[in-house]
């Protein structure tokens, strides 16, 4: 596909681009798909392109990859922090609507923006029943989404618009990459404007509508995500028996925690929570046994860029104590079986 691309002459933004737009729309169930050049920057121009800036408020989950609440800002407007459940890592409900009936701030709330953590589906029909209730609009954060249904509709495709992401830690890889859907025409056009500078092409001549991002994406990364889309599935049903396997062998382990396992979740990643030794700890004795364990997501209210210190104890838990097991792609039935091992032997 390489050379095709090369073939093309259009290296960016091409007709690789289009084709995974499409595969992607009709895959998700959405309207219209519009690919850009990161998850990042989904997110930052699904915000700019609802017209969120300076002034307004932002809800998110407390407990995510800091680009969540980044972009809220790097948009100009400011991440007002929900801590999460226990039991999925993804945003309390109870403590969002809390939040909002408590809210003094001066910038005006005007969108939640749920997470769908490790592809685990948020609630979605009670985020969406609450944000309707206060004028709300909703911004999926589907980075880590993609296979992820909710009542068999696919995440992305609840709120205004849905944000994905091709990182490589992703199921579903570009190397970077990121794509925004929705079901709105005009949000779509105001999106497509400004990942491209806001640049319209007619009669040969180039125009700028509106101040815009290079936020493209190559048709190289396009060539790469059409590739695995249609194995797709295939891939999803793996990592699931993965899971399968993990949970049937840790369910009963005193060291760890599982979270719940949900109907429609696509398992990007599997985060346990450890009930008994440090993080670190963990790491370091599995590496000594040639396992590769990580660290899950970011407390980001308690990091150095927002400042706090208190109010959010079950992400701060989640990031000191959570630890994503090998999933992936070509991992084997044995290997899990070792790993498992490694956590029981160690209880």
């Amino acid at each position: 596909m390489v050379a095709d691309v090369l073939r093309s002459g259009m290296l960016v933004q091409g007709e690789y681009v289009r084709r995974f737009e499409e595969g992607l729309a009709d895959y998700i169930g959405a309207k219209h798909a519009v690919a850009v050049s990161s998850g990042t920057a989904a997110l930052h121009l699904a915000l700019i392109a609802l017209g969120i800036g300076d002034g307004d408020a932002v809800l998110v989950p407390a407990f995510s990859f800091v680009a969540t609440a980044n972009a809220v800002r790097l948009a100009g407007a400011l991440p007002v922090f929900v801590d999460i459940s226990a039991e999925d890592y993804n945003i309390d409900v109870g403590l969002l609507e809390k939040t909002i009936a408590d809210y003094s701030g001066e910038a005006r709330l005007k969108a939640v923006m749920p997470v769908h953590e490790f592809g685990c589906p948020a609630r979605l029909d009670s985020i969406c029943r609450i944000a309707a209730k206060n004028g709300l609009m909703v911004i999926e954060d589907a980075a880590c989404a993609l296979g992820t249904r909710v009542n068999g509709q696919h995440a992305g495709t609840f709120g205004q618009c849905g944000c994905f992401s091709f990182h490589p830690r992703k199921s579903l890889t570009t190397g970077e990459g990121g794509l925004v859907t929705t079901d709105s025409d005009v949000l779509a056009e105001r999106l497509r404007l400004l990942r491209n500078h806001g640049l319209t092409r007619k009669d040969e001549r180039i125009d700028c509508i509106l101040p815009g991002y290079n936020y493209r994406m190559t048709d190289f990364q396009a060539a790469l995500g059409i590739n695995q889309l249609g194995r797709f599935n295939q891939s999803l049903a793996g990592r699931r028996a993965l899971v399968e396997q993990y949970y049937s062998g840790l369910a009963d382990t005193p060291a760890v925690t599982l979270p719940e396992k949900k109907e429609g979740h696509a398992w990007q990643s599997l985060m346990l929570v450890l009930r008994q030794g440090s993080l670190s700890e963990w790491i370091k004795a599995a590496r000594d046994q040639g396992i590769q364990l990580g660290a899950g997501a970011q407390c980001i209210p308690y990091t150095k860029a927002y400042g706090m210190s208190e109010g959010y104890g079950v992400a701060h838990r989640c990031e000191r104590q959570g630890v994503a097991v090998p999933l992936y792609a070509g991992l084997d039935a044995g290997s899990v079986d070792s790993i498992i091992a490694f956590f029981r032997d160690r209880a």
